[in-house]
């Protein structure tokens, strides 16, 4: 038998809480129609695109006093993408709920992610097998992958493994790609009167799969807490020592909430905004400007140290920078079949040749750069074609350019302080924690909210769990439509339907709220150290949520 912590025993104990409507029984459930819905975007495209299940209404779930039983049905369960905590609790949810609605329905986990429903990898998903994973971190329990489900081929193999299994449902735990594959899929299901239901839901600890309905997407709660944590602990540091400038990039590369919370939670003295950037059009100089003076502000005050916290995208979100990298998205696409850049042996040559192909005024700005994040701009694309941004030391090139403008503050005179520096990437120290409480009872709702969808025929939703500021009793059940997130973006050079990613709002609560403070931050050591997440206690520490909920919610 696997050993496990003493914390991991315990935790495999917990019973996640559900909302009333769920709690009272799956085969007492009755569903409402709310209003037809459209896409946010581009509306005569996805309507074209899916023709089967666009326009479809929200849903909501009622309780009943009569039950009523279903025949045995067998579902499967796919985990898309990266890790999120919480996960096998989703997984749990759709176990138990299948279960409770007639113990003769099974679930098949597919292994590895989408490629386990096109190779027919899988494996049937029993008792034993789920309550070993129960509130607990990772994706081990079927493993995940990155395939994207789009292609005719795909989804001619998917349905042939669905029908070997004699499996009429699937559950796609997924982000807004993984979301929107399962939208393509459902579609192409519907189109061929295959009978076969999607159903999706929503992760990612970057926290931009949101709207109205979707309030926030599982394991942003437990990742941006693990993450306040270790800033915290840095803050204590820092401010003990007080002779270090900590540079902390985080995870989020289309969106900053998780910088963003983790700054709420932690009052560093400097929490970048990348959605901020972009909208006041600064230039990269202006951004290490404004972290240069908070720095010189500081060192007046005999204040060697601070911390600033960066989100791991903003260099794209950086106007000069953004339109370099999709004038060099394109380019790299050209130079694949390029053959003078297919035998540059080094970076000076392949520099060379790029800098010929871009447009003059990007062209400047990618020489710019240093050497080493050039380089990391030309290392391997992502699935859609596009630079990894994750992968440029954004917060190293933050910390050089602000040592050159301080070099030269104190040639002239105006700085006389010592900037002595540290960098730190926080990413997977996330991804695989222990669910918080909140994670914990959130994703078995989300999972076997996700089942009941699918108990009543509903297929290309959703599942949503709201009201989420409120005990779990008070809690929302119900589904939205895939196409409702939907728009159209540009995917190798194609126009592709997309769910939409929710970015952070400048005017709204959340950011306004570190507008306020963030003067105050920046001069003083206002640090909040949040200390380990909670999972025993009064409610106040152990069901807190994050004070982005809070304040949207407010």
């Amino acid at each position: 038998m696997k050993k496990l912590s003493p914390l991991q025993k315990e935790r495999l104990n917990y019973q996640p809480k559900l909302p009333s409507v769920l709690a009272n029984g799956i085969n007492k459930l009755v569903l409402k129609q709310g209003e037809k819905t459209q896409s946010v975007a581009d509306q005569k495209e996805i309507q074209e695109l899916f023709k089967n299940s666009y326009g479809m209404p929200t849903v909501t779930f009622e309780t009943s006093d009569k039950e009523e039983k279903r025949p045995a049905k067998n579902i499967g369960v796919i985990l898309s993408g990266g890790q999120a905590p919480g996960g096998h609790n989703v997984i749990a949810g759709i176990f138990d709920a299948l279960k409770q609605a007639n113990p003769e329905n099974k679930l098949y986990g597919f292994l590895g992610g989408p490629s386990g429903i096109i190779d027919g990898k899988y494996i049937e998903l029993t008792e034993d097998i789920i309550n070993a994973y129960r509130n607990t971190g990772g994706f081990d329990i079927i493993g995940s992958g990155r395939t994207k489900l789009e292609t005719e081929e795909q989804f001619e193999k998917a349905l042939n493994v669905c029908k070997n299994l004699n499996v009429t449902g699937i559950v796609i735990i997924g982000g807004d790609d993984s979301n929107t594959n399962a939208a393509l899929l459902a579609e192409w299901f519907l189109a061929k009167n295959a009978g076969i239901q999607v159903i999706g839901c929503p992760k990612t600890i970057d926290g931009d799969l949101k709207n109205e309905q979707i309030e926030v997407s599982f394991g942003f709660d437990t990742a941006t807490k693990t993450y306040a944590e270790l800033v915290g602990n840095i803050q204590r540091d820092a401010n003990s020592a007080k002779k270090y400038w900590h540079f902390i990039k985080l995870m989020g590369r289309s969106a900053s909430h998780v910088a963003l919370e983790v700054g709420l939670q932690t009052h560093p003295n400097i929490t970048l905004v990348s959605e901020e950037v972009e909208a006041k059009k600064m230039s990269l100089a202006q951004v290490v400007d404004m972290i240069t003076k908070v720095v010189v502000a500081r060192a007046e005050k005999g204040k060697n140290f601070g911390i600033v916290l960066v989100p791991e995208g903003l260099i794209e979100f950086i106007p000069e920078v953004k339109a370099m990298i999709a004038n060099l998205n394109d380019k790299l696409a050209e130079l694949e079949k390029d053959e003078a850049y297919k035998k540059a042996s080094t970076d000076a040559e392949k520099f060379e040749i790029i800098t010929k192909n871009l447009e003059p005024e990007n062209a400047k700005v990618f020489n710019s750069l240093p050497a080493m994040i050039k380089a990391q701009l030309l290392m391997d694309r992502d699935p859609h074609g596009n630079v990894q941004v994750s992968r440029i030391d954004t917060e190293k090139l933050l910390i050089a350019m602000v040592r050159e403008q301080l070099n030269k503050l104190k040639a002239e005179g105006k700085y006389n302080g010592k900037f002595s520096d540290l960098a730190h990437f926080f990413g997977y120290e996330g991804r695989c924690a222990f669910p918080s409480n909140f994670d914990a009872d959130y994703c078995y709702a989300l999972g076997f909210n996700a089942f009941a969808l699918m108990n009543f025929g509903l297929t290309g939703y959703i599942s949503s769990i709201r009201n989420l500021t409120a005990p779990a009793k008070d809690w929302v059940a119900g589904g939205i439509p895939l196409t409702m997130m939907m728009n159209m973006e540009k995917r190798h050079g194609e126009m592709k339907p997309v769910i939409k990613k929710a970015l952070v709002e400048i005017d709204g609560p959340v950011f306004k709220y570190l507008q306020d403070h963030r003067e105050e931050w920046a001069n003083n050591e206002e640090y909040l150290f949040p200390g380990a997440i909670q999972y025993f206690g009064p409610s106040e520490v152990a069901d807190i949520t994050t004070r982005t909920l809070a304040l949207e919610k407010a």
